[in-house]
């Protein structure tokens, strides 16, 4: 008998996960429900994904696997409307950041399989990377479907949970830096006189071309940004600018403060 997927919170982050459920041959559900208290949103999924809306504690009972997709704040009282519903033949997948499997595994009252994610973005179009760390009881088949569902929209790896806070930092909210990067060269660009459509080719270009010689050559990218900057060049001209605004500084610190917020989010629960 095939499983039965329950989704409580249908955001951007749902949506990216069902989008790569529904397109991927090796993932096959029996039903599908939904729950979210945007009714519009709920509807997206019924009408997209052929799912089924149902309310909270009746998706918890009639689910095999329930996907937490709501704010950190929000979990605790998903697992206090599945009080008595929880059982160790369910499987909570949780992609709230900061919220320990332990947390989630103790507000459940029972020794139920716990896997807690920390996607990103990019899973909306099929190009996510995410990290996938086990409670105390999921056992091997619970991980093994959980990245089933994750390398259907990306890359998943398994780490150990005490690294949850600081990938979220790097890599949760690494799109938004990528993006920050790439919004500076093109204001930058335009600033000297470039037009903003030749811009955009250049530099989503630019970044994508340089990401596929990483991942290609295997270098260290200082490696690859030393081939670049050729001596009283144009590149250190404006590597030396970069370094002097503190480029370098500005990320350990962005990096620092998202690490510590992810904590601080698992205390606010």
């Amino acid at each position: 008998m095939l499983p039965v997927l329950g989704l409580v919170g249908c955001g951007k982050m749902a949506y990216a996960l069902m989008k790569g459920i529904s397109s991927a041959s090796s993932l096959d559900f029996d039903r599908i429900y939904v729950n979210d208290i945007d009714a519009t949103r709920s509807s997206l999924f019924v009408e997209e994904f052929k799912s089924l809306e149902i309310e909270p504690k009746e998706l918890i009972k009639a689910s095999n696997i329930i996907i937490i997709a709501v704010k950190p704040h929000q979990v605790g009282q998903v697992l206090e409307m599945g009080q008595g519903l929880w059982n160790d033949k369910k499987l909570i997948v949780s992609i709230a950041a900061g919220i320990k499997t332990s947390d989630i595994e103790e507000k459940s009252g029972v020794n139920v399989p716990v896997v807690r994610v920390m996607p990103n973005t990019p899973c909306l179009v099929g190009s996510g990377a995410a990290a996938i760390s086990a409670g105390r009881f999921a056992g091997v088949n619970d991980i093994e479907l959980v990245k089933k569902i994750m390398d259907s929209v990306g890359i998943s790896l398994q780490v150990d949970e005490k690294h949850m806070d600081a990938i979220t930092a790097v890599s949760g909210s690494g799109p938004a830096y990528v993006y920050l990067v790439v919004e500076s060269m093109i204001n930058a660009g335009l600033q000297v006189g470039l037009d903003i459509n030749l811009l955009r080719n250049l530099v989503f270009k630019t970044v994508a071309g340089s990401i596929k010689m990483l991942e290609e050559t295997g270098e260290h990218p200082a490696v690859l940004r030393e081939q670049v900057c050729s001596p009283g060049g144009t590149t250190i001209a404006g590597v030396r600018e970069l370094e002097e605004n503190g480029i370098r500084r500005a990320f350990f610190q962005a990096i620092e403060k998202a690490c510590l917020r992810s904590v601080e989010l698992g205390k606010d629960k």
